[in-house]
């Protein structure tokens, strides 16, 4: 994706790499700590989300191999992506500057934040075919209506789907061949 070879630095790349793999609010991204990384069970622990709610993430082979590399460079101790201040984590704010400015050298016309990325990660797992309810734990979200108002289905999509009415005669000539 051209917005992540945009990003020059190892640390603002993997932590919008993680907001957009494990579909992470910027306040949970940035606050990870090097515990919450439990790779073999491949899951991240998001501690204390969005009403004070702990849940589990995932955490893909691509993303993993993402962190490791930036753990290996970076070395942090406490805190996944630490702030240059000591016992601190990096800032929201200077992970959505990253961000803008990414999507500035990309060439993207729209205007992306890092709530995009979370946006995005809700939208292509839909397009992919992952059940709403899976979604909706991986987003920490106790209502469904709030985890359909982030995804968007492409035309794509529903140009793919196949109605219920095309199956109708299949379904019929299975039955009368099994007789």
């Amino acid at each position: 994706m051209q917005f992540f070879d945009n990003i020059p630095s190892l640390k603002y790349r993997a932590a919008l790499m993680t907001c957009y793999g494990a579909g992470l609010r910027i306040s949970e991204a940035v606050a990870l700590k090097v515990a919450d990384i439990d790779s073999q069970r491949m899951l991240l622990h998001v501690e204390q989300g969005k009403g004070k709610k702990d849940r589990y993430s995932m955490l893909s082979p691509r993303l993993l191999q993402v962190l490791r590399r930036y753990y290996m460079a970076a070395r942090p101790t406490e805190y996944l992506f630490p702030s240059w201040r000591a016992n601190r984590h990096l800032s929201p704010a200077s992970l959505q500057m990253a961000c803008r400015e990414a999507a500035a050298l990309a060439g993207l016309r729209k205007r992306v934040t890092v709530h995009t990325l979370r946006h995005s990660f809700a939208t292509h797992l839909l397009e992919n075919g992952t059940d709403i309810r899976i979604i909706q734990v991986l987003l920490g979200h106790s209502r469904i209506d709030t985890t359909a108002r982030y995804v968007r289905v492409g035309p794509s999509v529903v140009a793919a789907t196949v109605s219920p009415l095309d199956n109708v005669d299949r379904n019929s000539r299975k039955e009368k061949s099994q007789r």
